[in-house]
């Protein structure tokens, strides 16, 4: 029998682009921005979109008959704001400024006007929209939340190296502490458009770039953008997304302590009857422990730790977009996760790559084979 081939080898490179690919970076952006500051939605059942973000982790910093603010234990703002409203859906992402006059050149710049953000919020935002529709605030000055406790990494024992003696290891089966918003992605029918705009305006740069099987040539389908702070590291990624056939939210991440918090918090949310949608694992691109549920809404929400940092000096990495590419160890992606599981969700997307096809965008008939292939490696 032969030696059997490893199939994350060469799945990422390190060497970065060829001559005349993408560079990941704009030459003078607008401004950039410091961080993501929160998530927007709306939802009907405010009173489920709560049982659930308890059981997820998130305290409650604002409830009103319309309104859920939900923060993490970090101090800054919280991480996701949801209205009341007709039905489900993924308003748009809030980036904060390094301060006040970023917001008030990027408004210049667009010919938009910064407004007064609400008084539970605090601060100044100027709201646009990218390229694939979704809503883009810029803020500063926001409220400043104090730090709430959190659950503290346990200590351990490294092969021989050993730190704890005399006490065993006990994670309580709680809820698993979002610390703070890390990320968000998006699917764009507009992807090197929306890619360049979130480049030009919000001073991103690319940490890694991925392709369709046999399509390098054509550019890069999925870009993982961090913020660029110079000297100081910044999360792998803060913005993530990928080409397809729709524009919508894939998922959006927030860090917990530890593996055992993660884990143990993954207990809780089965106990209390949520769906975990794929996990537990670790990325490649981003390098994250990952478990991934739906809420009660059918969004996708991520419990995440121990992510990579980098800053500035670091170019893009450019690899394959393949179901392999997802993860180094866990178990396979789950067909609810890829949005292949058989229902309504699968449905909508097979309609949507028709009228793509159809449509004057980015999402071509090569592109429709290259996420076949990429589905099926």
């Amino acid at each position: 029998m032969g030696s059997l081939r490893d199939p994350h080898t060469d799945l990422h490179s390190e060497q970065g682009a060829l001559r005349g690919e993408h560079p990941g970076r704009a030459q003078n952006p607008v401004v950039k921005v410091h961080d993501v500051a929160w998530v927007e939605f709306e939802k009907p059942d405010l009173e489920r979109a709560e049982l659930f973000a308890r059981a997820f982790g998130f305290t409650v910093s604002l409830r009103t008959a319309d309104e859920l603010q939900l923060r993490g234990t970090d101090p800054g703002s919280p991480c996701v704001v949801i209205r009341r409203g007709p039905r489900s859906r993924f308003v748009g992402s809030a980036f904060r400024a390094t301060d006040d006059r970023d917001v008030l050149r990027l408004a210049e710049a667009t010919g938009r006007k910064a407004a007064k953000l609400p008084e539970s919020l605090g601060g100044i935002s100027v709201d646009l929209t990218d390229p694939s529709g979704f809503g883009v605030r810029v803020v500063s000055g926001t409220h400043e939340l104090p730090p709430l406790p959190g659950q503290e990494p346990l200590e351990f024992n490294f092969g021989h190296d050993v730190t704890r003696v005399n006490a065993g290891q006990r994670a309580p089966r709680d809820p698993a502490k979002a610390q703070r918003i890390g990320h968000v992605v998006l699917q764009s029918t507009k992807f090197r458009e929306a890619l360049d705009w979130y480049l030009e305006h919000l001073g991103m740069i690319v940490s890694d770039f991925q392709y369709f099987p046999e399509q390098r040539e054509r550019g890069p389908v999925m870009a993982f953008l961090r913020c660029d702070r110079g000297s100081t590291p910044a999360d792998h990624h803060t913005v993530a997304m990928n080409l397809g056939p729709t524009n919508k939210y894939v998922h959006s991440a927030y860090q917990v302590a530890d593996l055992d918090t993660l884990a143990a918090g993954g207990q809780y949310l089965l106990q209390h009857g949520y769906q975990r949608s794929w996990g537990i694992g670790r990325h490649i691109d981003g390098s994250q422990i990952f478990d991934y549920w739906r809420d009660p809404d059918g969004f996708l929400v991520e419990h995440f730790t121990d992510g990579d940092l980098f800053d500035c000096t670091l170019e893009p990495g450019w690899g394959v977009f393949a179901v392999s590419t997802l993860s180094q160890w866990g178990p396979p992606p789950s067909k609810d996760f890829l949005g292949v599981k058989p229902g309504r969700e699968s449905l909508s997307e097979l309609r949507a790559m028709a009228g793509a096809l159809r449509e004057d965008n980015e999402f071509d008939r090569h592109s429709l084979r290259g996420l076949l292939k990429a589905a099926a490696s």
